[in-house]
């Protein structure tokens, strides 16, 4: 590819290509499972995921889908924003999430809205301190 910038995956070439980035983040896919979720996503829920290239690697990844809810009226919801183990502190994040920023505003969503692990206080910083997040909620789950 020899291209640096950042591009949207569309193809199953592209999303096996993105996997290694993103089992870093979502550890608990196999790519045969991750690739079926990624497809059932874009087909049912409007998912787009884009990656962030250096020459010909891929460096971080942000995978997003437009919503509409009533507590956050237009919105787009980060679903994945990773940056290669290797990569990270080289403002890779920051400038894939500056993208869905721009890709939000410009196609009319007011907000934009993410959930963090618990874990994951490194992130947290980033979100509040560097890209100016507000922590407005805790997220909850239940496993059926």
């Amino acid at each position: 590819m020899n291209t640096t910038g950042i591009i949207e995956c569309t193809t199953t070439e592209e999303f096996v290509a993105a996997f290694p980035v993103m089992k870093q983040l979502r550890t608990h896919l196999e790519k045969d499972s991750y690739l079926s979720l990624v497809e059932e996503a874009r087909q049912t829920d409007s998912y787009r995921l884009f990656a962030l290239y250096e020459e010909d690697d891929i460096v971080a990844l942000a995978g997003f889908k437009p919503m509409i809810t009533l507590y956050y009226g237009r919105f787009v919801w980060v679903c994945d924003l990773v940056t290669d183990q290797k990569r990270r502190s080289h403002g890779y994040g920051e400038k894939l999430l500056d993208f869905v920023h721009q890709w939000a505003s410009e196609n009319g969503y007011e907000r934009v809205a993410l959930s963090s692990g618990l874990q994951r206080t490194d992130a947290h910083r980033f979100y509040e301190a560097k890209m100016d997040y507000n922590k407005v909620s805790y997220v909850f789950k239940k496993e059926l």
